[in-house]
C-alpha cells in the first residue's frame, strides 16, 4: 500500500470507528506525535501496542462522521505524505458539533506507518469539548 493507499485506508477506518486496525496500520515500532500536545499531554506514543491503547476510547469521546477538505501533497521523499483534512462529528457527551482542522505527516514504508505527526490545536479541542483537553491521555487525533 503506498502512502496515499494508506492515508485513505486510515481515514475510512477512523469513519468506522476501528481504532484497533487504525493502530494496526502502524509499524511495531512505529511513532505517533503531537507536536502541539497541550501541557502535561503526551507529546509522543511509541510502539503500535502503545498506539492501540491510547486511541482506544476515542470513539467514547468522539463520534467522527466525515473527513472533509482532504488534500495529500506528495513530497521529494515518496515515503512522506502530507494532509490537511477538516474532522466533522459530534462530542459524544455533550452531542456538541465538532469540527477540526489538521495537518498531518507520514512516514510510510513497506505498507507501515513508520511516523505520524499530527499537528492540530489543543486549545480549540478543548473549547471543542467543553473544556476536557484530553482524551485517552492527552491529545486528540
Amino acid at each position: 500500500m503506498n502512502p496515499t493507499e494508506l492515508v485513505d485506508h486510515a481515514l475510512d477506518l477512523l469513519l468506522r470507528k476501528d481504532m484497533k486496525s487504525f493502530a494496526g496500520l502502524f509499524a511495531e515500532d512505529g511513532v505517533l506525535e503531537f507536536p502541539f500536545a497541550a501541557p502535561g499531554a503526551p507529546q509522543r506514543v511509541d510502539g503500535r501496542a502503545a498506539i492501540e491503547e491510547y486511541l482506544r476510547g476515542y470513539p467514547d469521546m468522539l463520534d467522527v462522521r466525515e473527513v472533509a477538505e482532504k488534500v495529500v501533497h506528495r513530497t521529494e521523499d515518496p515515503e512522506v505524505v502530507i494532509v490537511e483534512m477538516a474532522v466533522d462529528g459530534v462530542v459524544v457527551a455533550t452531542a456538541t458539533p465538532y469540527r477540526m482542522r489538521y495537518i498531518a505527516v507520514l512516514t510510510v514504508r513497506d505498507g507501515e506507518v513508520r511516523r505520524y505527526r499530527d499537528y492540530w490545536s489543543p486549545a480549540a479541542a478543548a473549547e471543542i469539548m467543553g473544556g476536557a483537553t484530553t482524551f485517552a491521555g492527552g491529545s486528540d487525533v
